[in-house]
């Protein structure tokens, strides 16, 4: 079976649009999360349209030494969009039951999945108890409107911390497990993204 792990920027009012209000916050520290996450844990990605076609248009062009522009190119991409044709950049479209085909490709893969952004596809997973890990990179700043990620009509869901971190930007990595699966840290069932976190 795959695990499904989230990475999103949040600002402390937990909103996650437009996120250029991160750049000023970058460095070192978040490359390297992020970096290792995508290189060492994640086979291929789960996208909404818009952040497909944001990611589309900007990475194929991109290079670096390291690996990562290679492996954002070259991995499957799944897609949620009911209007797009013509799927490019390795992507495979899932027009209709989003939800019912991302829990087969879980049941009947080992593939661990990764989601950027997509704030609807979030939540939508969230209902259906289908993401393992949530990594949120929480920015010292309140941004007092824009898309949230939690919004007023998700029912409680319990979330175990299992990882923290603090860069020295201010910028704070929080990783979590839904409750009913923390039994998996003890057993060492972790994202390598968790474990890599807690480096020095």
């Amino acid at each position: 079976m795959g695990k499904i792990a989230v990475s999103l920027y949040l600002s402390l009012d937990g909103i996650m649009e437009e996120p250029a209000w991160t750049m000023p916050y970058w460095n070192d520290e978040i490359a390297k999360f992020q970096s290792e996450m995508l290189l060492f844990s994640t086979d291929a990605l789960l996208l909404g349209r818009e952040t497909y076609e944001g990611f589309a248009a900007a990475w194929p062009t991109m290079k670096d030494e390291d690996g990562f522009a290679d492996k954002m190119n070259t991995m499957p991409k799944y897609v949620a969009t009911t209007t797009l044709e013509n799927p490019k950049w390795n992507a495979t479209f899932i027009k209709e039951n989003f939800a019912d085909e991302v829990a087969k490709l879980k049941q009947n893969t080992d593939q661990n999945l990764l989601i950027y952004g997509s704030a609807q596809i979030i939540r939508q997973l969230m209902e259906r108890n289908l993401i393992d890990d949530y990594h949120l990179i929480v920015h010292p700043l309140v941004l007092g409107k824009g898309k949230r990620l939690f919004t007023s009509e998700m029912e409680k869901k319990d979330l175990k911390l299992v990882d923290i971190k603090t860069t020295k930007t201010g910028v704070t990595i929080m990783s979590y497990q839904p409750e009913e699966d923390s039994s998996r840290l003890q057993n060492g069932e972790t994202h390598q993204s968790t474990k890599q976190v807690t480096q020095p």
